[in-house]
């Protein structure tokens, strides 16, 4: 994760794709048609639910990007909530004081990402909340919105949950679908540790690697085999508190992760079990945005 994501290239070039989506060749004919030259605008931006914010320093980004360098045109914003922040219904996260026709121009491309990932960071705060206690940490999974990977999962680790990879491009998870292809060949009496062998003969020692197995007796094989993360497929806790037993007389450098069927109704039954972690994809495909608005009118002073 970058040191500030909203730096990000990634990030710069989604905000030109969703306000290009908006304005397109013809720009804003509201405004062009209401906002006289000069207009200035100040408003606040209101949290309409408690939750955990993230994601307001979009704000900055889209009316920089919407401004282009031009100070007539600029939108200064100000006491915007920490990203991670926990606020109530009613609650002021923001102010914004400018340029009448770029305040209205990019409120709604800010809005829906801070709204997005708000939800994002919502969701994550309470599995957090649900495992307290516990040695379990939860991760997220790559179930993100197309696009929105990088700041999605930066809404996940503002929540208190951690990141599992990035992309397919910075660790190996092996899955039942890769497995398939080891299945029925000659001499391989494991298919899952065939994989892990053959993943760390490409990948050195330096690269994670993750397997997913589906039964109990897969564990050691796969341990033997190298993996640094076995991942407990649709496991229910009994199972897991046995593969925690099995793993603590092989070798506690690897870590075991149960994923599949985790909701926020069982996950502490799972976190309960002593696993290490415990992945879900809830967490960034299956959140509501957490509303938030912007409330303007006209300065007294200009």
């Amino acid at each position: 994760m970058p040191a500030n994501v909203y730096d990000h290239p990634d990030v710069a070039a989604l905000v030109r794709l969703c306000l290009d989506e908006d304005l397109r060749h013809a720009g804003d004919l509201t405004c062009r048609s209401l906002v006289p030259t000069g207009s200035v605008l100040h408003g606040e931006i209101i949290a309409k639910q408690a939750g955990t914010v993230c994601g307001l320093e979009l704000f900055c980004v889209v009316y920089a990007m919407l401004a282009d360098g031009t100070p007539a045109q600029g939108v200064l914003v100000e006491g915007l909530a920490a990203d991670g922040a926990t606020v109530t219904a009613g609650s002021v996260v923001g102010r914004i004081r400018g340029a009448a026709a770029t305040v209205l121009s990019g409120e709604r491309t800010a809005l829906n990402l801070c709204q997005r990932l708000s939800g994002v960071a919502t969701a994550a705060r309470r599995y957090v909340e649900a495992v307290a206690g516990t040695r379990a940490k939860v991760y997220d999974t790559r179930k993100t919105t197309p696009g929105l990977r990088l700041l999605e999962k930066h809404a996940v680790a503002s929540g208190g949950c951690a990141n599992h990879r990035m992309g397919l491009y910075d660790a190996v998870l092996i899955k039942n679908n890769h497995i398939a292809l080891m299945e029925g060949l000659a001499g391989v009496r494991c298919a899952s540790a065939e994989a892990v062998r053959r993943c760390r003969a490409q990948v050195g020692a330096a690269v994670v690697i993750q397997v997913e197995i589906s039964a109990l007796d897969e564990l050691e094989p796969v341990i033997a085999a190298g993996a640094d993360l076995v991942l407990l497929d649709n496991m229910v806790p009994e199972q897991i508190r046995t593969a925690v037993e099995i793993r603590n007389r092989i070798s506690a450098r690897v870590g075991l992760e149960a994923s599949g069927g985790i909701t926020l109704a069982n996950v502490r039954d799972y976190a309960l079990t002593g696993v290490d972690r415990i992945s879900t994809g809830a967490i960034t495909h299956s959140v509501s945005a957490l509303d938030l608005a912007l409330h303007c009118a006209a300065p007294t002073t200009r």
